[in-house]
Protein backbone atom coordinates (compact mmCIF):
# COMPACT_ATOMS: atom_id res chain seq x y z
CA UNK A 1 0.00 0.00 0.00
CA UNK A 2 2.64 2.50 0.89
CA UNK A 3 4.37 2.25 -2.54
CA UNK A 4 1.14 3.11 -4.17
CA UNK A 5 1.59 6.21 -2.94
CA UNK A 6 5.11 6.83 -2.50
CA UNK A 7 6.30 9.64 -4.60
CA UNK A 8 8.92 12.56 -4.93
CA UNK A 9 7.00 15.57 -3.66
CA UNK A 10 9.20 17.75 -5.22
CA UNK A 11 9.43 16.13 -8.69
CA UNK A 12 7.85 18.54 -11.08
CA UNK A 13 8.74 15.69 -14.38
CA UNK A 14 5.58 13.87 -12.38
CA UNK A 15 3.55 17.12 -11.71
CA UNK A 16 3.79 17.81 -15.69
CA UNK A 17 3.45 14.06 -16.43
CA UNK A 18 0.18 13.07 -14.38
CA UNK A 19 -1.30 16.95 -15.80
CA UNK A 20 -0.80 16.46 -19.14
CA UNK A 21 -1.82 12.95 -19.36
CA UNK A 22 -5.21 13.72 -16.84
CA UNK A 23 -5.61 16.62 -19.22
CA UNK A 24 -5.56 15.12 -22.33
CA UNK A 25 -7.52 11.88 -20.83
CA UNK A 26 -10.74 13.92 -19.12
CA UNK A 27 -12.52 15.08 -21.95
CA UNK A 28 -13.16 11.77 -23.87
CA UNK A 29 -14.38 10.55 -20.23
CA UNK A 30 -16.28 13.30 -20.24
CA UNK A 31 -17.67 12.54 -23.69
CA UNK A 32 -18.32 8.79 -22.26
CA UNK A 33 -20.02 9.65 -18.72
CA UNK A 34 -21.61 12.82 -19.03
CA UNK A 35 -22.18 13.65 -23.14
CA UNK A 36 -19.96 17.01 -22.76
CA UNK A 37 -17.47 18.09 -25.74
CA UNK A 38 -20.02 16.85 -28.11
CA UNK A 39 -20.04 12.93 -26.98
CA UNK A 40 -23.15 10.63 -26.56
CA UNK A 41 -23.18 10.10 -22.60
CA UNK A 42 -23.45 7.35 -20.49
CA UNK A 43 -26.28 5.27 -22.75
CA UNK A 44 -24.98 6.09 -26.15
CA UNK A 45 -21.64 5.29 -25.44
CA UNK A 46 -22.72 1.74 -23.70
CA UNK A 47 -25.07 1.52 -26.82
CA UNK A 48 -22.27 1.75 -28.90
CA UNK A 49 -19.67 -0.08 -27.01
CA UNK A 50 -21.58 -3.05 -26.47
CA UNK A 51 -23.34 -3.16 -30.06
CA UNK A 52 -21.44 -2.00 -32.97
CA UNK A 53 -17.75 -1.98 -31.18
CA UNK A 54 -18.87 -5.70 -29.43
CA UNK A 55 -17.20 -4.91 -26.02
CA UNK A 56 -18.78 -7.21 -22.86
CA UNK A 57 -20.69 -4.45 -20.75
CA UNK A 58 -18.12 -4.89 -17.69
CA UNK A 59 -15.54 -3.82 -20.72
CA UNK A 60 -17.34 -0.95 -22.04
CA UNK A 61 -18.39 0.07 -18.22
CA UNK A 62 -14.70 -0.38 -17.77
CA UNK A 63 -13.27 1.94 -20.55
CA UNK A 64 -16.07 5.19 -19.19
CA UNK A 65 -15.33 4.78 -15.68
CA UNK A 66 -11.22 4.76 -16.50
CA UNK A 67 -10.84 7.83 -18.75
CA UNK A 68 -13.41 9.79 -16.46
CA UNK A 69 -12.73 8.73 -12.99
CA UNK A 70 -9.00 7.82 -13.87
CA UNK A 71 -8.42 11.17 -15.53
CA UNK A 72 -9.15 12.79 -12.43
CA UNK A 73 -7.61 10.72 -9.78
CA UNK A 74 -4.47 11.52 -12.33
CA UNK A 75 -5.12 15.50 -12.02
CA UNK A 76 -5.69 15.25 -8.52
CA UNK A 77 -2.53 12.91 -8.04
CA UNK A 78 -4.23 10.60 -5.82
CA UNK A 79 -3.63 6.82 -6.36
CA UNK A 80 -1.84 8.04 -9.51
CA UNK A 81 0.08 4.75 -9.95
CA UNK A 82 -2.98 2.61 -9.98
CA UNK A 83 -4.89 5.41 -12.45
CA UNK A 84 -1.82 5.28 -14.84
CA UNK A 85 -1.72 1.26 -14.60
CA UNK A 86 -5.61 1.53 -15.63
CA UNK A 87 -4.74 3.78 -18.45
CA UNK A 88 -2.48 2.12 -19.78
CA UNK A 89 -4.20 -1.41 -19.63
CA UNK A 90 -7.38 0.24 -21.16
CA UNK A 91 -5.41 2.35 -24.02
CA UNK A 92 -3.67 -0.94 -24.95
CA UNK A 93 -6.79 -2.51 -25.64
CA UNK A 94 -7.49 0.04 -27.59
CA UNK A 95 -4.26 -0.28 -29.65
CA UNK A 96 -4.65 -3.65 -30.23
CA UNK A 97 -8.88 -4.24 -30.86
CA UNK A 98 -9.01 -0.80 -33.04
CA UNK A 99 -5.69 0.92 -34.23
CA UNK A 100 -2.76 -0.88 -34.81
CA UNK A 101 -3.58 -1.34 -38.41
CA UNK A 102 -3.15 2.09 -39.45
CA UNK A 103 0.20 2.62 -39.73
CA UNK A 104 1.44 5.65 -37.03
CA UNK A 105 -0.13 9.13 -38.38
CA UNK A 106 -3.27 10.52 -37.53
CA UNK A 107 -4.30 10.07 -41.32
CA UNK A 108 -7.28 11.99 -40.91
CA UNK A 109 -6.96 13.94 -43.87
CA UNK A 110 -4.45 12.28 -46.09
CA UNK A 111 -6.21 9.41 -46.43
CA UNK A 112 -9.74 9.30 -45.71
CA UNK A 113 -11.82 6.85 -43.08
CA UNK A 114 -8.56 5.32 -42.44
CA UNK A 115 -8.63 6.12 -39.21
CA UNK A 116 -6.23 7.10 -36.41
CA UNK A 117 -2.44 6.01 -36.47
CA UNK A 118 -0.33 5.33 -33.59
CA UNK A 119 0.92 8.45 -32.85
CA UNK A 120 -1.55 10.01 -29.86
CA UNK A 121 -0.78 6.43 -28.35
CA UNK A 122 2.75 6.35 -27.92
CA UNK A 123 2.79 9.97 -26.78
CA UNK A 124 -0.13 8.49 -24.19
CA UNK A 125 2.05 5.61 -23.35
CA UNK A 126 4.89 7.72 -23.00
CA UNK A 127 3.07 9.63 -20.25
CA UNK A 128 1.08 7.19 -18.49
CA UNK A 129 4.83 5.29 -17.92
CA UNK A 130 6.21 8.05 -16.75
CA UNK A 131 3.46 8.35 -14.35
CA UNK A 132 3.57 5.01 -12.47
CA UNK A 133 7.44 5.12 -12.34
CA UNK A 134 7.06 8.79 -10.95
CA UNK A 135 3.98 8.75 -8.81
CA UNK A 136 1.87 11.84 -7.95
CA UNK A 137 4.79 14.14 -7.33
CA UNK A 138 4.50 18.00 -6.71
CA UNK A 139 1.42 19.11 -5.24
CA UNK A 140 -0.47 15.74 -5.24
CA UNK A 141 -2.60 14.05 -2.48
CA UNK A 142 -0.45 10.89 -2.97
CA UNK A 143 2.87 13.29 -1.58
CA UNK A 144 0.64 14.40 1.53
CA UNK A 145 -0.50 10.59 2.13
CA UNK A 146 2.94 9.64 1.79
CA UNK A 147 4.26 12.25 4.22
CA UNK A 148 1.77 11.59 6.68
CA UNK A 149 2.77 7.88 5.84
CA UNK A 150 6.28 8.30 6.86
CA UNK A 151 5.84 9.79 10.01
CA UNK A 152 3.86 7.03 11.31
Amino acid sequence: MKNLFSTNPENVSALVARLALGFVVFPHGAQKLLGCFGGYGFNGTMGFLTGPAGLPWIVALLVILIEFFGSLLLIFGFATRFAAFCIIAEFIGVVLSTHIHNGFFMNWYAIPKKGEGLEYFILLFGLAITTLIGGGGKASIDSIIAKSMSKE
